[in-house]
């Protein structure tokens, strides 16, 4: 008859028992599920994010920060434009590094060559590996090198997620305008990191965003408290910051010894 249970109620009352029973196991892998996803979101989520491009970025954020639009080689005349020497202040900056003969430097993104070039004579003993991911900036330090006799810089060719530098390699890692623009921060700091020795040092120089007077593009700059959370992030101790420079911050921080 329509309406009718075939079931005894006995029969009923475990049955419904098993229906709830297993009603609750659905929900439990189904809130296991979502748990899931959202850890492997979160975690996603900490490194990039995607947004449409500003105008001078390329749409990926990284800690909160749109990475800036990288200079290529086509503009290279402005990186040994004369009036850097005053606008910047380079020499100044070098001898804040406190370098010693023997050290080995990397300079990350150093284009041209036009630090690289003037660290060269401070460690005769030692090195500067320059690193560059365009081929053509190299190629123009490399004549640069050439003219001038220069034998103790090393052009490498980095990767926009490497340095591509050995483990332990280096004293000091230098960053002249360059940090704001890597497509990959993070895994480029991380390679960064490995290759500086126990207590190796890195050094970033960056146009001061708290600073609306400095005529740079907004995403051409940084902050220091912006600098300070990017770097803690691959396990860099900040040491002090230099504000001695007319228009940059000089951020020094240390891998633990």
């Amino acid at each position: 008859m329509m309406g009718t249970s075939i079931f005894s109620q006995g029969q009923q009352t475990i049955w419904a028992a098993m229906v709830s029973a297993c009603r609750y196991l659905v929900l439990l892998a189904v809130l296991w599920s979502l748990a899931a996803c959202g850890v492997a979101t979160v975690q996603a989520s900490t490194d990039y994010q995607t947004i449409t491009p500003s105008p001078d970025g390329i749409g990926r954020v990284y800690l909160g920060r749109e990475i800036a639009q990288t200079m290529g080689h086509q503009g290279a005349g402005w990186l040994d434009r004369p009036s850097r020497v005053l606008q910047e202040r380079p020499q100044a900056a070098i001898a804040a590094l406190d370098l010693h003969p023997t050290d080995i430097v990397a300079d990350i993104g150093a284009g041209t060559g036009y630090f690289a070039r003037r660290m060269a004579p401070l460690v005769p003993q030692g090195r500067v590996i320059a690193v560059d991911i365009q081929p053509e900036m190299l190629a123009l330090l490399k004549a640069e090198l050439d003219t001038k006799g220069i034998q103790n810089v090393e052009p490498v060719l980095g990767q926009l997620d490497s340095p591509n530098l050995p483990p332990n390699s280096i004293d000091l890692a230098l960053m002249v305008d360059a940090y704001h623009e890597f497509a990959y921060p993070r895994e480029v700091m991380q390679g960064v990191v490995a290759a500086l020795k126990p207590g190796g040092r890195v050094v970033l120089a960056e146009y001061r965003a708290e600073n609306p007077m400095v005529m740079i593009k907004r995403l051409h700059k940084m902050s220091v408290a912006q600098v300070r959370r990017e770097m803690a992030a691959v396990g860099l101790t900040w040491v002090k910051t230099d504000d001695s420079l007319p228009e940059q911050h000089l951020l020094f921080f240390q891998r633990p010894a």
